[in-house]
């Protein structure tokens, strides 16, 4: 899958949490998925929390973060640092 395919998983609907980017329309957020990446949740970990998610919306999420200008929280720029195997 090319990564203009994965970015078509990534869907934004002000319906649905929000407007927040989510995954397929699911209402699982790209936030939700990164913060738990950042804070030492395994891919395999999420695929089992989340059973409707694949492996390449975990993909997806992460390039879909890669193409984005980093986020600002209250005047400070917030990094993610992820190592990970799929």
């Amino acid at each position: 899958m090319d990564n203009e395919e994965l970015l078509k998983r990534i869907t934004v609907n002000p319906q649905v949490m929000v407007g927040k980017p989510t995954i397929r329309g699911l209402r699982i957020t790209v936030e939700q998925i990164l913060k738990a990446l950042a804070g030492g949740v395994s891919v395999g970990e999420l695929l089992e929390d989340y059973p409707e998610l694949e492996p390449e919306d975990i993909k997806a999420v992460l390039l879909y973060a890669a193409h984005r200008p980093p986020a600002h929280s209250q005047g400070g720029d917030i990094y993610l640092c992820l190592k990970f195997q799929i």
